[in-house]
Order: C-alpha cells, then structure tokens, then sequence
C-alpha cells in the first residue's frame, strides 16, 4: 500500500474513532441520523457547489443510481450503529462493526475488482481478526452467559455489530465502485449521498415533531461533531481507494479501533481496557503487514 493511502487511512481512522464516540455520547437514534445529516448539508454546501457546479450537471442515470442507493445504504448503517449504541456498549458494537465489514469488503473486492492478496496480507487480514475478537470482549464474550444482564447487551452488541459490519461492507464496494470505476469526485459522492438520505432519516422527525425538538436540544453539539468530521474522514478513505486495492485499505481503517479502545474505554468508562489495548495493538500490526503486503 502506498505510504500517501496508508496516511490517509490512519487520518480517517483517528478521525473516525472520534464522531464515533460523540455519537454514543448522544445516545441518539433515528433523529439524530437527521440532525447530523441536515448540519452536514448546510456547513458542507458551499464547497460542493463550487466544486460541482460545472460536474454534476453532465451526471446521467448511472452517477445518480449509485448515489442514491449508496445514501440508502448509509442511513440504514447510521440507523443500526445508534441502535447498538443503546442497546450495548461502544466497545462491543465498534470492533464487531468495523472489523467484520472489512473482512467481507476484501473477500468481495477480490472478486469484484480482480485484486490479489498476498500471504502476507492474509496473515495481516487474520491479526486484524484476533485483535477484533479481544476488542470485543474477548473470554469474557463467554463468560457473559452467566449473567443475564451482561449477556443480554452482548448479544445485543454482537448482533447489531455484526449487521452494521455487513452494511459496511455494502457500501465500502459499492462507493469503491463509484470513485474507482464510474470516477466520481470523493468529496461530491459523499455530499450527494447524504443529500439523498435526508428524505430516509426526516420521516422519524416528522411523527413526533415536539420530541424532536427536545432531542435537538440535546443532541445538536453532537451531531454537528458528526456533520464535520465524519465526510472528512471518509473521503479520506474514498481518495485511499483510488490509489490502493480496496482488500487492502478496507481493513487498515480497522485502526480506528485502537484510538476508539484507548479514548473510549476511558471516556466512557466501559471495562476490560488493557485486554482492548491488547486487541487493538493485534489489529494495529495487522495493518502494518497489510500496507507492507
């Protein structure tokens, strides 16, 4: 992997790892999918009308077909990460999400976009596997049977973890697709991709406009976190694919996981930290052998 994507890999990750952990801070659901999304149109319009203006326009069925379904994709993402948020915590629901997805990015990226995977990447690809297994809790995944409680928001972590993992591995080909075969601009493809999920997240916002309200009062530092930071960090991703394979720089993101373990387990105060680290540091040497193979 070229030092120029791996650089860009690890800002997006650092990046990631924080509007992730404002998102849980929220405790938002649907609605605060929309609030992030409408704070995302405003500060993010008058750059992409600048750069759109002359582009956009010559966009035909194609572009606006895998924009659409992109932006779908993505809100149904956004709905399931919150979900597990609730219902578990970031240090369950993070590591799942982020450390299938790419696993099943890569396997689809080799076939989709003819990428070869060396040996070293493989092994690369397995150390990123361990590291989300001891993440996520590791043994203590086991022992959590014994007690209704923790076992109850595990299953619930592991569940939406690996749904939202599945959704991003949907979205990571399909946006791959759009910036490395149709060669739309990362930034305009992320812009207009959020522009088409507005009319997905409004609907919860409009049945009970009062709560709404109450939330936004709430949530809106949060979500403007989210709204300025998370197209940055994944239109680094998306300016990474265009200049490394996509099995390659779909799980280097993972290390995301190892800002998300050391900053979140200590902001949140969620447990089991020095095994997190641990697994974390697994996913960062995975990385390392994926950029070197």
């Amino acid at each position: 992997m070229p030092l120029t994507a791996l650089g860009l890999v690890l800002l997006g990750a650092l990046i990631h790892a924080g509007w992730n952990i404002a998102a849980k801070k929220a405790h938002g659901d649907t609605r605060f999918t929309f609030f992030s999304a409408a704070i995302m149109l405003v500060v993010w319009s008058p750059l992409c009308i600048w750069l759109g203006w002359d582009v956009v326009p010559r966009w035909g069925a194609l572009e606006w077909g895998l924009i659409a379904l992109s932006g779908f994709v993505h809100w149904v993402y956004f709905y399931c990460l919150l979900t597990g948020y609730r219902k578990s915590d970031l240090t369950i629901v993070y590591p799942l999400a982020r450390g299938s997805g790419p696993l099943l990015s890569s396997s689809v990226a080799v076939v989709v976009f003819g990428e070869q995977l060396s040996a070293f990447g493989a092994m690369g690809i397995a150390s990123v596997v361990l590291g989300v297994f001891l993440i996520a809790g590791g043994p203590a995944l086991f022992k959590a049977a014994h007690d209704p409680t923790k076992r109850e928001r595990v299953k619930a972590g592991v569940f939406w973890g690996l749904l939202t993992g599945a959704l991003i591995a949907c979205y990571t080909v399909l946006d791959a697709y759009a910036v490395k075969v149709i060669a739309l601009s990362p930034i305009l493809f992320d812009y207009w991709c959020n522009i088409l999920r507005l009319p997905y997240a409004v609907v919860p916002v409009l049945r009970d406009i009062p709560e709404a309200k109450r939330l936004w009062k709430l949530q809106w530092k949060y979500a403007a976190i989210v709204a300025i930071f998370s197209p940055i960090a994944y239109v680094c991703v998306l300016y990474a694919v265009l200049i490394a394979p996509v099995s390659h720089v779909a799980p280097a993101r993972e290390v995301s996981m190892l800002f998300a373990a050391l900053i979140g387990g200590h902001l949140l105060g969620e447990g089991d930290r020095w095994l997190r680290i641990v697994g974390a540091a697994a996913i960062a040497i995975g990385v390392i052998a994926l950029a070197l193979g």
